[in-house]
């Protein structure tokens, strides 16, 4: 299948399950906010006082979390690129596991933020080690394929995280939602077994190892240097304009599916039991039209980038972003409609980043591909670490709370249509060595 060798099959699994985890560990908070942070500040839960506390601490902690896994992305992309890939991901996997598990354990909200920053590290960190290792085992002529698969692991770690919430604060602990958040975050554990199996099974990519006996140690600052200056700016802008409307439309979705849910359950006058239930079942459908619309979105990256070019399937997603955002936010729509304008954000605001797994990689040489992929895909989170937090702040304070601020998010991928004329094209260009 695809002309791939077992153990290339086993490289891509074992980078898929990573960067499955990664996004599993990295929302988790996002579904407990509204019980977790109203409990953590001593606030009645689903009062006034607690929906505006949860916006806000949402928005920072998410922002908090993109800076940390800024940090952890470009610091673990250097150290990629001098221990090695499956080193690398080992440490970064067992470090978000950790640290979200820890989360269970938080006496505050203050104990909590540092907990969140740890696992963030890890997070940011595991996917230029995954990406470059897939990149680099990958015959050429599937590299996008692989890369675009490699993605599809994204919905599966988003879906496991609904699913599993769904199941623990939904069902087996409904009547107890002070507690249920800090099942919801033990759950963070599971990639610590699977880090474990990647040391055993998954050996370095025999191009690094050769590249990496027979050259320099990379340097952060080559990244500027002439050669690559254009490179760098180019796979930055795209990722920046990418993670600023992912996270600011998904860490509010949770949030966003909650005050529909209960606006529609004080019309319905449902008791407590009734409207906690009625709010995970939507937070779950919500977010499953995100993740299959994700899921679409990310295959559809390899027909897009094989047949018309990295540049225009960039300009194709932003374009269709744009228009989801605005629709979704802004269109005059029954409130469990509303709902489901999140298949068409996931189609264009979670499919484009199907082809970061492969375009990134393809900017740099082996020496710096980890160094650089990773440096483009983090750096932008400190710019981006902006939106959710604004989002939030604002959220909190206007009259329309979520849905009137993230219509205008719509705004981020036009900029990026706008930034077409700074990015390089790689179709047909072999991998660098």
């Amino acid at each position: 299948m695809l002309g791939l060798t077992r153990y290339q099959w086993l490289v891509l699994f074992a980078a898929w399950l990573g960067w499955g985890f990664d996004l599993f560990d990295s929302i988790l908070f996002n579904f407990v906010a509204p019980n977790c942070v109203p409990t953590l500040l001593h606030l009645p839960i689903g009062s006034p006082e607690a929906k505006h506390a949860t916006l806000y601490w949402t928005g920072a902690l998410t922002s908090l979390l993109l800076l940390g896994w800024a940090a952890g992305g470009v610091l673990f992309g250097y150290v990629g690129d001098r221990i090695g890939r499956t080193r690398t991901m080992l440490i970064t996997m067992l470090m978000y596991a950790l640290g979200t598990a820890a989360c269970a354990f938080a006496p505050n909200i203050w104990v909590l933020v540092c907990f969140r920053i740890v696992a963030s590290l890890g997070i940011g960190g595991e996917w230029a080690a995954g990406a470059s290792m897939v990149a680099e085992v990958m015959p050429e002529k599937r590299r996008v394929e692989a890369g675009a698969l490699l993605y599809t692991s994204a919905v599966f770690g988003t879906t496991l995280a609904t699913l599993l919430n769904l199941q623990i604060a939904g069902r087996w602990f409904a009547d107890q939602p002070e507690v249920s958040w800090r099942y919801v975050f033990l759950c963070g554990l599971i990639p610590a077994a699977v880090a474990f199996g990647v040391r055993l099974f998954v050996k370095e990519p025999e191009r690094w190892t050769r590249v990496a006996q027979n050259s320099a140690p990379p340097r952060l600052i080559e990244l500027f240097s002439p050669p690559f200056r254009r490179t760098t700016l180019s796979g930055v802008l795209m990722a920046l304009i990418a993670l600023i409307t992912w996270w600011s439309c998904n860490a509010f979705l949770p949030v966003f599916a909650t005050g529909l849910a209960q606006t529609e359950a004080a019309l319905r006058d449902f008791d407590k039991a009734a409207t906690v239930q009625l709010i995970e079942n939507w937070k779950f459908h919500a977010t499953m039209a995100f993740n299959v619309g994700g899921l679409l979105g990310t295959l559809l990256t390899i027909p897009a980038a094989k047949l018309l070019g990295r540049k225009p399937m960039f300009a194709i997603y932003f374009a269709v972003s744009m228009a989801s955002i605005f629709f979704t936010f802004g269109a005059p729509l029954e409130a469990h409609t509303r709902l489901y304008g999140y298949f068409l954000i996931g189609l264009s605001v979670f499919g484009v980043f199907g082809s970061f797994t492969y375009y990134l990689p393809e900017l740099f040489p082996t020496r710096l591909r980890a160094t650089g992929a990773g440096f483009c895909y983090n750096i932008g989170r400190v710019i981006a670490a902006i939106g959710p937090f604004v989002v939030g702040l604002f959220a909190s304070k206007v009259a329309g709370g979520a849905i009137g601020v993230l219509f205008w998010i719509g705004v981020v991928p036009l900029a990026g249509l706008l930034l077409m004329p700074l990015v390089i094209e790689t179709r047909g260009r072999a991998l660098l060595d």
